[in-house]
């Protein structure tokens, strides 16, 4: 397969580009985005705000995703809310003629899906400006050949049809990246990398203390790749080069494109390397069927979700990938309605695969929910799932690190979900100065969590924006091991051995929580970030749908919150308020023996709540608990809650006791115990 790659003609961009046609400004009003899509150009500086904190969620929508191949290129920005609407109407965008989109902060936050951007690409858009991007939909454009910059001073001179200079891309970039945005895109500069065209020096970093992540990104530095020679003593910020994965994973809304992509560009009988450390996951959309509206059926959009499923499927069987699918129900009637996954993928990586000091890179913005265990999780695009099926290993610009310590004695209804509630609002965080960062979580409170609660906090680092977080793996990363794979523990506490940050380590900064003056906390609709002690809310929020679970608070520690909760209720003669309907899903097959073991379907069942198996679920829009008007109050222990995210509706972040509390009072509430809350 190399052998034949080697013999293809690759060549770089030219020096200059040139970028005919229109300029789309993404801004926070409705009517001027539409006199935009109807053909007027604003003039810059526009009036309007431009929109800040445009996440994949809104460039591209979930139900957009059952899509993956040109066909995107009708619905890039069908999700983005300007005002109190939604003024972009399918294929307006790309019979608009824009070659150019504009916007604020935090461009491109949220999921990882590649999706965003293709959909982007195949409407027209060579160029995506802004004030900041995030790092994961930063690079799936790079990957994709899509130019991006922060340099607003580009405007005028896209629209005077101005030839650029291709240094004004590339200037300030790394090797590696200057190399993918010259080649236009990831695969042409991995083919004229293999072809010997471009040669990946690695970095001549001295002795110097290092981090935790950076022990073991050093670890897995590629430094020859037809050598398979791997490892380097240090590495620092800013170094780039590219890594050897450990585990590559991906779920249904990546498979089918990358492998799309393999027959396009390999070759369709070609093998992945390493199958063995590939893993495929049917997760994402096992419950669509119950949550899609019927004007979406009539679309057709069920077939096209279910196509995902096949190809996957397919292509799994081709190559001889584990895939974790999704159950089948027993059939009722003539129909088989779907029952659940085996696992969500982050969560199943966690559960069974991850080990400490490995580096794995999976589909889905929440991989570093592996983290927990010491591990360099990460997600990342198509582009780089399929290109990773080639060489093994994917490219990085190491990232400066940030410690969020979090210190002192946590209040017994105070979770890691309150912490992250917490660590969201802070400043550094809120105003996206922790993009594209690494997270070391430490500190007294963390370490006394399970490591359950440390997933968490990693996985929600893809809420802080940052690369990855992880937590230094000790003595309860080796009960965990031991106690869930059955792994000796000495075997497993060899594994720790050089795994800690040096005394001396440098982090760009220091953030300290002190868990004693944290309470119940919740985050207000709209972004993670606005977070509130509920003792600030100001009065009761009826809740009309209680969802916990999903891969953020479907583990097993959650499901014992919740158990807690509702056996208290129990015991007062209280269940689920009447006006609440309450769904319990769970992330694993796994997670769900441990509840029948703990009698916990049964607590659940009494207290009237209804258990759902694993599945991303109403997390994505995608299952049992979603909302379908905008007036329907959600409190949810889930990860996001983006607009749409879960539905139209109003969707309140919360930790397991609180989500669980609040669906026995039928109003957000925290969870004292032993505490009876008053009713509505």
């Amino acid at each position: 397969m190399i052998e034949s790659l080697k013999q293809r003609l690759v060549k770089p961009r030219p020096d200059r580009v040139s970028l005919q046609g229109r300029i789309l400004f993404l801004v926070d009003d409705p009517e001027s985005l539409k006199r935009q899509l109807a053909g007027e150009d604003l003039s810059w500086p526009v009036r309007a705000p431009l929109r800040d904190n445009i996440s994949t969620d809104e460039i591209t929508p979930a139900y957009i995703c059952y899509y993956y191949d040109e066909k995107l290129g009708d619905f890039p920005y069908l999700g983005l809310k300007a005002g109190k609407e939604f003024p972009v109407t399918r294929g307006s965008v790309k019979a608009g003629g824009f070659v150019c989109s504009v916007s604020g902060k935090r461009r491109g936050k949220g999921s990882s899906r590649e999706q965003s951007p293709y959909a982007e690409m195949c409407a027209g858009i060579q160029l995506v400006i802004a004030e900041n991007i995030e790092r994961i939909y930063r690079e799936n454009c790079q990957n994709l050949g899509i130019l991006t910059s922060t340099d607003f001073s580009l405007i005028e001179r896209v629209r005077r049809g101005e030839e650029i200079p291709l240094s004004v891309f590339t200037d300030g970039e790394g090797e590696i990246t200057r190399g993918v945005i010259q080649y236009g895109g990831l695969f042409h500069y991995n083919l004229a990398r293999l072809q010997g065209a471009v040669r990946v020096s690695p970095p001549a970093t001295p002795r110097r203390p290092m981090t935790l992540a950076e022990k073991i990104v050093a670890r897995h530095w590629v430094t020859d790749l037809a050598r398979d020679q791997v490892g380097i003593p240090y590495v620092k910020p800013g170094d780039e080069g590219f890594v050897r994965t450990d585990i590559r994973f991906s779920h249904e809304y990546v498979t089918p494109m990358s492998a799309i992509f393999w027959r396009d560009h390999v070759g369709e009988n070609e093998k992945i390397n390493d199958p063995s450390s590939v893993f495929f996951f049917r997760d994402h959309l096992t419950f669509l069927e119950l949550a899609m509206t019927d004007e979406r059926k009539a679309e057709g959009l069920l077939d096209v979700a279910l196509e995902l499923k096949k190809k996957q499927e397919d292509f799994a069987g081709q190559q001889g990938v584990r895939l974790y699918g999704e159950l089948a129900r027993p059939m009722l009637g003539h129909h088989g309605l779907p029952a659940g996954s085996e696992a969500i993928c982050h969560s199943k990586i966690l559960e069974s695969h991850a080990l400490p000091g490995q580096l794995i890179i999976g589909s889905d913005s929440h991989t570093p929910h592996a983290g927990a265990i010491g591990c360099i999780a990460f997600g990342v695009g198509t582009t780089a799932i399929f290109n990773s099926w080639l060489t093994r290993d994917v490219r990085i610009q190491m990232p400066p690190s940030v410690l969020i310590r979090v210190s002192g004695t946590t209040p017994e209804n105070v979770t890691a979900k309150d912490f992250m509630l917490q660590i969201l609002r802070h400043p550094y965080v809120k105003n996206g100065h922790a993009i594209g960062k690494i997270v070391e979580y430490a500190g007294a409170a963390v370490e006394r969590l399970s490591i359950d609660e440390r997933a968490t906090m990693t996985n929600m680092a893809a809420e802080v924006g940052a690369f990855t977080g992880l937590v230094r793996p000790d003595d309860k990363a080796v009960e965990f091991l031991h106690r869930e794979r059955g792994m000796p523990s000495s075997e497993a506490r060899a594994l720790l051995e050089g795994l800690s940050s040096d005394p001396d380590a440098e982090y760009e900064t220091v953030i300290e929580i002190d868990a004693d003056r944290l309470l119940p906390m919740v985050a207000l609709p709209g972004d993670p970030g606005n977070g509130l002690f509920i003792s600030e809310l100001g009065g009761r929020v009826k809740v009309d749908i209680a969802y916990a679970g999903s891969c953020t608070a479907g583990k097993k520690s959650d499901m014992d919150m919740y158990a807690r909760v509702f056996r208290e209720a129990l015991e007062r003669g209280d269940r689920v308020h009447p006006d609440v309907h309450c769904y319990i899903q769970c992330g694993s097959q796994e997670v769900k023996r441990y509840c029948e073991a703990e009698g916990y379907l049964e607590v659940f069942r009494a207290v009237g709540a209804q258990f759902i198996e694993p599945s991303c679920g109403a997390c994505i829009n995608a299952g049992p608990g979603v909302s379908y008007d905008r007036e329907t109050v959600t409190i949810s222990a889930i990860n996001r809650n983006f607009p749409g995210r879960s539905g139209p509706g109003q969707l309140y972040l919360a930790s397991p006791y609180t989500t669980a509390a609040s669906a026995i009072a039928g109003y957000i509430t925290a969870w004292e115990p032993g505490m009876v809350p008053a009713g509505r």
